[in-house]
């Protein structure tokens, strides 16, 4: 491609609305274009590399035997409330673009495809014989964002890799889950991507595992906590891990205690001149449930530790069926309005696990008790300082069994942090880094399967639910992750896989015979042997050619300069910018080399 006869406009300054490196790159390299709130036009550039990824993540996904299929984007309603999940997507999470056509109908525009891809399995699967079975899509998604930002990372529209595996029994099931964990692993290895599979929370998706694929780099919004043997890596919301060892407690007798303006874990530990491992706190959350009944949930917690508030509310959606309801669309501490409707003011920063009931008003909607839950740190806590419901007031040397009952529901609760102790080896702590999440698979068992009546006939000639995985990839995502993954100060770094393009010719000078007549001949010699290749005929300062070419990250970059007299071509790596005098006739024979090293790696 000519560069002159290219859609190509650079820019020099950052767009004010772009935040992180990748988003100011890909928009000053002339990748894309913001249309409006979350809304890009992949322009010719982008385009490259999305076709690129497309196709890699197409060839792996054949490779382990799925079916490419294209589903429609545009959902009735019907299918998301058979599953339950319509109220949880246009409102709870409120993800969901909904809408109703002219006959008075609701429709979605799909943020994701189980409904219709097991409303498909439930028509057409009727048998065994025709297990096991998978099928993926690439399209494209939309997604409501609350608030898109990123550009390509938190986008209202994007481009996503889903498919939807169909087996017999849970077996089965787990075989085709390995085949996809795979396959997502040769997929990143592919595009050139530093990345950890980590277990991860399977939130409104659901089934009983899955795991993240996080591309790692310093701006990714996810946490990645992992130990350096490798045998454990999860995200933050997930992560498991033993905490530090608590303190001995030096209260061996239960008393009450005056302790004025003592709310907060560090100022009770500094007044009593005690470790905060020997303090149970008791933090107070709202819970509303889909049918909008709401709940006061009290957690009990060692004071070091922090409620992990995805773990929480995957315990508060188990239960959910105690109050009739079939999911949490809302999780938070008590704001001013909700403390108010109180019967009584409430000791807040004093509370015991103890807290009595009648501090509820109850009402149509709120349950008139609070639900009691405790931390695994908490119910191993002894002789323990906590609050006693008064206001200054703080009860040391307390027991479970003793002073407070035990919450019948003891769970772990807990957010793991950086340097707790690893479950599988005490002697591997927790290490942290940053990552963007790029795909996610899921053991979806039989919850669509169920809920929407898709069953097969076995062997024996019974009616059994489909066992279903999910397997996400999120293409235009992982596009700008790979830049966010490699940049410097300069532009781009492509990993020669999935670059636009895997050469650009420079010419220095378009108004010099030689240059010219030069790097026709070795643009046309590289398209002859296959290598893609730009070729910068543009009546520009050899300096701007440069400084766009480093911005758009191109992997090596030929210069017919000075060096022709001497036969040769400057060949510049853009990953390190080493500059090498090459001679003419061996140019192309050294670039098809490096290409086919960088891909083997």
């Amino acid at each position: 491609m000519r560069l002159s006869q290219m859609l190509f406009v650079t820019l020099r300054e950052d767009p004010a609305e772009a935040e992180i490196p990748s988003h100011k790159l890909l928009l000053r390299a002339g990748y894309m274009r913001r249309i409006g709130s979350g809304l890009y036009a992949y322009l010719p550039l982008l385009w490259r590399v999305l076709q690129k990824v497309s196709e890699i993540v197409r060839e792996e996904m054949n490779a382990a035997g799925a079916q490419e299929c294209l589903l429609n984007q545009l959902q009735p309603s019907e299918l998301w409330k058979e599953s339950g999940r319509w109220e949880t997507y246009t409102k709870a999470e409120g993800i969901m673009f909904a809408l109703t056509d002219r006959q008075g109908r609701e429709l979605g525009l799909g943020p994701t495809h189980e409904e219709v891809i097991t409303a498909v399995a439930r028509d057409m699967i009727r048998s065994y014989r025709q297990l096991p079975l998978n099928l993926y899509q690439i399209q494209t998604k939309f997604r409501d964002e609350i608030r898109p930002r990123f550009g390509l990372m938190r986008g209202r529209e994007f481009i996503m890799k889903d498919a939807y595996s169909f087996d017999i029994d849970e077996a089965g099931m787990k075989l085709s889950y390995g085949k996809m964990h795979d396959a997502y692993h040769n997929i990143l290895r592919r595009c050139g991507l530093a990345f950890r599979a980590v277990d991860a929370d399977s939130g409104a998706i659901g089934g009983s595992g899955s795991q993240e694929f996080m591309v790692l780099a310093a701006a990714g919004e996810d946490q990645v906590l992992y130990t350096e043997d490798g045998q454990y890596a999860a995200n933050v919301e997930k992560a498991v891990s033993r905490p530090a060892d608590a303190v001995p407690s030096g209260f061996k007798t239960y008393e009450k205690r005056e302790t004025p303006n003592t709310p907060t874990i560090a100022s009770l530990a500094q007044f009593l001149d005690c470790s905060p491992t020997q303090i149970l706190k008791n933090v107070l959350y709202q819970v509303t449930y889909d049918n909008g009944m709401e709940l006061l949930v009290l957690v009990s917690i060692r004071g070091d530790q922090d409620v992990n508030e995805v773990k929480l509310q995957n315990e508060l959606a188990k239960l959910a069926g105690d109050y009739k309801a079939t999911a949490v669309i809302d999780l938070k501490v008590p704001d001013a309005e909700a403390l108010q409707r109180a019967a009584q003011p409430l000791p807040l920063g004093y509370i015991a696990p103890d807290l009595a009931d009648r501090y509820i008003r109850p009402s149509k909607t709120l349950v008139a008790q609070f639900l009691r839950l405790a931390d695994q740190t908490a119910a191993e806590l002894e002789d323990f300082v906590t609050g006693a419901n008064e206001a200054g007031v703080h009860g040391v040397g307390a027991n479970w069994g003793s002073q407070y009952p035990l919450p019948k529901l003891v769970l772990d609760l807990r957010k793991a942090s950086v340097g707790d102790r690893a479950l599988h080896d005490e002697q591997q702590t927790l290490q942290s880094a940053r990552g963007i999440e790029i795909g996610h698979i899921f053991q979806l068992g039989n919850k669509y399967s169920k809920a929407l009546n898709a069953t097969y006939t076995n062997e024996q000639g019974e009616e059994v639910p489909l066992m279903m995985g999910c397997y996400g990839i999120g293409v235009s995502r992982l596009a700008q992750a790979a830049v966010e993954q490699s940049y410097d100060k300069d532009g781009i770094i492509w990993p020669v896989a999935i670059a636009p393009y895997q050469v650009i010719v420079t010419v220095p000078n378009i108004a010099d015979a030689a240059q010219m007549a030069a790097a026709e001949q070795i643009y046309q010699a590289l398209h002859q042997v296959g290598i893609e290749s730009l070729l910068d005929d543009r009546d520009e300062r050899a300096g701007v050619k440069f400084k766009d070419a480093e911005l758009i990250g191109i992997p090596y970059r030929i210069v017919t300069g000075r060096s022709l007299q001497q036969g040769k071509v400057e060949v510049v790596k853009r990953a390190t910018k080493e500059s090498t005098e090459i001679a003419l006739d061996q140019v192309v024979s050294t670039i098809q080399q490096w290409i086919s090293a960088a891909l083997a790696a």
